[in-house]
């Protein structure tokens, strides 16, 4: 499985870095997870939108530092090329939904 990082996730990433310590651990047991279960499985995994070539999810990512499941992460699948993007992450106290313009933007480089 490829793994990806558009540029506005790599920010947020670095910001949420530094308030929680156990994040870059956390991230990479999430991509052992979905390495497995590319669309997840449970009640911790939504699919926000679907195409043939492409499927956006929201999950829930645990934090250790957090003791909980409160950051969110929106991640794009591939299976054609077995590649996942990661589109956006935020922390469910400051922001309540993911981001759409953010999806939008990502989408657009699938359109005909």
């Amino acid at each position: 499985m490829n793994f990806n990082e558009t540029d506005e996730f790599a920010k947020t990433f670095k910001r949420l870095l530094k308030k929680y310590r156990s994040l870059q651990d956390d991230l990479s047991e999430f991509r052992k997870v979905i390495s497995e279960f590319p669309l997840g499985s449970g009640k911790h995994f939504v699919i926000l939108h679907s195409q043939e070539e492409v499927k956006i999810l929201k999950a829930r990512l645990f934090c250790r530092y957090l003791r909980g499941a409160s950051l969110r992460i929106v991640y794009a699948y591939q299976e054609a090329k077995t590649t996942i993007s990661f589109i956006g992450l935020y922390f469910k106290g400051e922001q309540i939904n993911e981001n759409r313009q953010l999806i939008k933007e990502f989408l657009s480089q699938f359109s005909k």
